[in-house]
């Protein structure tokens, strides 16, 4: 027998109706469903880091965001309301809670010094300022104000930035208009490699 899904809706809703009438009751089913592990939690809006497409991801957390408790992420899943994936995520993507989660993930800085073999902890404000002296020394060093032919050029051809997939226009706009300021002349965006 050949069964339709008018067939089923007509089969579904004599059996509502019989359940209804003969009274049916569902309470002893409803207490067997288990909670969502989401229903307390946090949702924050994310994007995957993975690729370049940039799909919206929600992140939903469970802790009270007090001072000195750490939230747990309890679950990843695609944002349906995002414009690139509409809730949908690759393989990469789905997989992103147990990179979040992941115990050799890093989580601060860490620094080799030259000739060391073992990896130091530095803090973020010793990091930043570290990359800022480095910057500022290779920049002094190699410089270059007129080419060969004696032509101002004013560029820096030693140092060379990389955009990720994550980043917005926004943000890739303000580092372009940095790096042109230090005179770097190589940029490229993850996005296209």
């Amino acid at each position: 027998m050949a069964s339709s899904r008018r067939d089923f809706l007509k089969i579904g809703a004599v059996g509502g109706t019989a359940a209804a009438v003969f009274g049916f009751d569902l309470k002893p089913a409803f207490a067997q469903l288990r909670e969502l592990k989401i229903e307390r939690a946090n949702e924050t809006r994310s994007t995957c880091p993975y690729c370049a497409v940039g799909c919206g991801t929600i992140i939903y957390t469970i802790g009270d965001r007090a001072k000195n408790v750490t939230a747990q992420v309890v679950h990843v899943e695609g944002d349906p309301d995002h414009p690139t994936n509409r809730g949908t995520l690759c393989p990469k993507g789905s997989s992103l809670q147990q990179e979040i989660m992941n115990d050799r993930r890093l989580l601060k800085p860490l620094v080799r010094r030259p000739g060391g073999t073992e990896w130091e902890d530095i803090s973020w404000d010793d990091a930043i300022s570290e990359i800022a002296r480095r910057v500022k020394k290779t920049r002094d060093e190699t410089f270059v104000e007129k080419d060969a032919a004696g032509h101002t050029v004013n560029r820096l051809e030693s140092i060379a930035w990389i955009g990720g997939c994550t980043d917005t226009n926004e943000f890739n706009y303000l580092v372009v208009k940095a790096m042109h300021a230090l005179g770097v002349v190589h940029l490229e965006n993850q996005a296209r490699v």
